[in-house]
């Protein structure tokens, strides 16, 4: 195995200061050294990172591959590409494919897809029905599988629980990390049909859609996701909060064994941006208004959010047409979080919420920071100003709604356990990602 230096960097760890003037040794897949002081050491590759951020590559713990069963949309080769293009080093990708995965047969499947041609370390969740706690979550190996995924509001096929027995079972017996997509069902399909007698059979105008998915029906489904949670002794991850009042809810009380997750549209976008964005920002929970904007970002500043993450979820753009009723909801948002995300926060602060939390939270163990010891996955970012392009966009689906931003930072290189899967616009053929590994008993972040 080769040894590769990087050097003149400005290292940002994750869990230590930032590095000014860095250099970083790595041997295999594994981090061997880090310092500041010459003479460097030898190496078989040396990169001069001409003063550049190295930050520990992206956990992106909530992505919609649409493998298998959705692949004209986009498949695990695809958007592990896209992946890597973006700094994304891991993923965990959500259970509503066609069929969804809602049995161990079915996660099986995927692992094997990905192990053949995934370009980022992997994991799937399993998702949670009426009737599969006996038949597959009680049985998983959840040293392998991230945790369950349960839909509290609608989503594809059967993954939608709403039997209280089938809740009661799930908080109390399975013991893992349980991510609840949390709105209410009811108040959304009220909404809707409020809506659909107002136009009288006429569109819905998008500019509708944070009306209608509104920010009651993600609180109450938050609240009763945590009432459930407590009952029965569970661990709980509430999945991209995108209301200031889900903030509010946190900010009063947030327990140990409660962590949370947003999303980078809901930190980019508002409700001003329908008009010109149209159905290319409609998202399920909806981006809804620069002050739930605001207060989502502050809420991850001060760590009342843990983590944030793509909800990656590509459509065709063609696909996208429709009004708030009928366009299909979801984005591709993983290539381009990592610039979007510095041009707000600080790099300690982003290497935090992307990286080192994620990992705490998940269990992941020797990843999330750069540290001897831990596995070389890592991102090279330029400052740079450059204006985002659809074309710039690696996802099969072949665009961003970040189109026409300009943003100040960019990916030059991703390397995933030592190897470089991407650098400078270009993909790399040697894959060397891994299967994530999980410890549920792990230490959540304070």
């Amino acid at each position: 195995m080769s040894t590769l230096l990087i050097h003149n960097a400005e290292i940002i760890t994750g869990d230590a200061r930032p590095i000014k003037g860095g250099w970083i040794l790595v041997d295999g897949e594994f981090i061997t050294a880090i310092g500041k002081k010459e003479p460097l050491p030898a190496a078989d590759i040396v990169v001069d990172a001409g003063g550049d951020l190295i930050m520990p590559g992206m956990i992106d713990t909530h992505v919609h591959f649409r493998d298998p069963g959705l692949t004209h949309k986009a498949d695990i080769e695809s958007e592990s590409a896209a992946a890597v293009a973006g700094g994304v080093t891991s993923f965990i990708d959500m259970p509503n494919t066609q069929p969804p995965t809602t049995t161990l047969s079915a996660w099986e499947d995927k692992m094997s897809r990905a192990a053949q041609v995934s370009r980022a370390n992997y994991a799937f969740y399993i998702g949670a029905t009426n009737t599969n706690i006996d038949s597959d979550l009680l049985r998983a190996d959840y040293t392998r599988v991230p945790g369950v995924k349960l839909f509290l509001g609608s989503s594809t096929g059967n993954l939608l629980v709403d039997s209280s027995s089938a809740l009661a079972r799930l908080f109390a017996e399975v013991k893992a990390l349980i991510a609840v997509h949390a709105e209410d069902n009811a108040r959304i399909a009220l909404n809707a049909a409020i809506a659909r007698e107002v136009f009288a059979g006429q569109p819905v105008p998008v500019e509708l859609h944070p009306l209608i998915r509104d920010s009651k029906a993600c609180l109450d489904s938050s609240i009763a996701a945590i009432r459930m949670a407590r009952q029965g002794g569970a661990r709980l991850h509430l999945l991209h909060l995108s209301t200031a009042a889900e903030v509010r809810l946190l900010r009063e009380c947030k327990p140990s064994w409660l962590t949370a997750e947003t999303c980078i549209q809901y930190l980019t976008f508002s409700d001003a941006d329908y008009e010109t964005l149209g159905a290319r920002v409609k998202c399920n929970p909806a981006v809804k208004s620069s002050s739930d904007r605001t207060a989502l970002r502050k809420a991850l500043k001060d760590g009342v959010i843990d983590i944030v993450a793509s909800d990656h979820a590509p459509h065709l753009l063609s696909e996208k047409n429709g009004d708030a009723l009928t366009a299909p909801s979801g984005m591709p948002g993983m290539q381009f979080q990592l610039p979007l995300l510095l041009d707000i926060y600080k790099p300690a602060e982003v290497a935090a919420f992307t990286a080192a939390r994620p990992a705490a939270i998940f269990g992941i163990q020797n990843r999330g920071v750069l540290r001897p010891g831990a596995y070389a996955d890592m991102v090279r970012i330029v400052r740079r100003q450059h204006v985002i392009a659809d074309v710039d966009s690696l996802s099969r689906c072949k665009w961003t709604p970040a189109a026409g931003i300009t943003s100040g930072h960019a990916v030059v290189t991703t390397w995933v356990n030592g190897c470089a899967a991407f650098n400078n616009g270009t993909l790399s053929d040697n894959l060397s990602a891994r299967p994530l590994q999980f410890n549920q008993t792990s230490k959540l972040p304070e």
